[in-house]
């Protein structure tokens, strides 16, 4: 069977998880990391060296890294649905992916850290409200890129969608004033609509 190693507050397990849902896989996710520990056995380090989570074990396959996991389960079980089947649609899906991580990743996690879990009084305000400021900017880039479109790669949700959806989940739960952005606003309606996001990444940010 399927084990996904991670807690399931961990933006990069709810990526794997909500991956998991979508594809129907019957599966078993084991706690790790956080408050359950176990990322400094040998066991786990045998499994991911870089003692982090999530971890896929799909047989003899481990394969670590969130969107990489991702990418994996769409490739073997999703070709058609969430893995596009056209290079180019499939390479759009792929953009978006490492656009979460290489420019929305770093102001995201700013924030996120510095209100969710930074006690107020080691909070560096100037630092998180320089990074709310451009995060209003970097997602006016998605915003425009989906005003001819559904999902980030087409008509369809693909693995393009699942670490930005994961991200504006949380960009949506934060105390923060942020930008009307009406395509991505209506975008992020269409993920609520979707029973595996619903059960995997709409939990209590903590």
């Amino acid at each position: 069977m399927l084990r996904v190693w991670g807690r399931n507050n961990s933006i990069n397990v709810q990526k794997v998880m909500w991956a998991v849902g979508e594809l129907g896989l019957a599966h078993e996710r084991i706690d790790a990391g956080g408050a359950f520990g176990g990322l400094d056995t040998p066991e786990y380090g045998r499994l991911n060296p870089n003692r982090r989570v999530p971890t896929v074990e799909d047989g003899d396959v481990v394969v670590w890294e969130s969107n990489a996991c991702v990418r994996y389960l769409a490739a073997r079980y999703g070709a058609g649905t969430l893995w596009p089947e056209d290079p180019g649609r499939r390479a759009r899906a792929d953009m978006w992916m490492d656009w979460q991580g290489s420019t929305l990743l770093p102001d995201m996690t700013v924030v996120f850290w510095g209100l969710i879990r930074t006690p107020e009084a080691e909070r560096d305000h100037a630092k998180i409200a320089a990074a709310v400021e451009r995060l209003g900017t970097t997602w006016r880039i998605l915003d425009e890129h989906l005003a001819s479109r559904r999902f980030v790669a087409g008509e369809a949700l693909t693995i393009g969608d699942i670490p930005v959806g994961a991200g504006c989940y949380r960009y949506y739960g934060l105390p923060i004033e942020r930008p009307a952005l009406p395509n991505l606003e209506a975008w992020y309606g269409r993920l609520k609509e979707r029973a595996p996001f619903h059960e995997h990444v709409m939990l209590p940010l903590t």
